[in-house]
């Protein structure tokens, strides 16, 4: 297979409206609104993500903040500001302020080791009494961002040697240097390690076909997850 052709079936997968991805995506989005039906009220921090995300959401906050440490693109519409910055530093956590919910997704396996994890959730549980936070989940059998079956358990070296030359990669390195950095930065975490950062949260998980894909660590008040049926 070519190289166009295997990126329209990386985006025929994961990336295209319409995509197996997107319609996961979609069936996150009503999951969330069910657990936070006044999400139209709230002040959202969103950490880790990107105005594109929630301009393509079928749900609105009131007032979304985006904070990541990539600049953002310019002329965004009112209900949405902007910072550059990273949360794992405590400073840039107590100079945010407060809000009603902190929403993070795909964002936490990227901070950069267990320490940066523990700054990373401790701002999240900070900044507000809600929380819903998404992780792809380590055991699962095919690794989410590079799309191949079991790449997550090959060894550091392994993984940037093979991510140069797999071809449903979403960019591929040009280099063994530029190989290491697109791998060495991701960490899938699990259930346990999900249930330590955050021991006061409800831990869902979203599956396929009976299979855990994804980790969710959520709070919010009115009731957990159990009693609103969303485990």
């Amino acid at each position: 297979m070519s190289e166009p052709k295997y990126r329209a079936l990386r985006n025929r997968l994961v990336d295209a409206p319409g995509s197996v991805g997107e319609r996961f995506r979609t069936a996150r989005w009503l999951r969330f609104r069910a657990y936070f039906p006044d999400i139209d009220e709230f002040e959202v921090v969103d950490l880790g993500g990107t105005a594109d995300t929630w301009l393509r959401a079928p749900v609105r906050p009131r007032r979304l903040h985006l904070v990541n440490i990539d600049p953002h693109p310019a002329g965004l519409p009112d209900w949405i500001s902007t910072e550059v910055a990273d949360v794992t530093d405590p400073a840039v956590t107590a100079a945010l302020g407060s809000f009603d919910l902190v929403y993070s997704n795909s964002t936490i396996e990227h901070v950069g080791g267990h320490s940066q994890r523990l700054r990373f959730a401790a701002a999240i549980t900070t900044l507000a009494p809600r929380h819903w936070v998404q992780t792809p989940y380590r055991y699962f059998p095919v690794e989410p961002h590079f799309l191949a079956p079991g790449f997550q358990f090959l060894p550091l070296a392994a993984r940037a040697r093979l991510v140069r030359h797999w071809p449903l990669t979403h960019s591929r390195p040009d280099g063994p240097e530029e190989g290491l950095r697109a791998v060495v930065g991701i960490e899938l975490l699990t259930r346990t390690e999900m249930r330590y950062l955050f021991p006061d949260s409800t831990l869902l998980s979203e599956r396929v076909l009976g299979v855990t894909k994804s980790l969710l660590a959520v709070r919010g008040k009115g009731g957990s997850a159990h009693d609103r049926g969303l485990t």
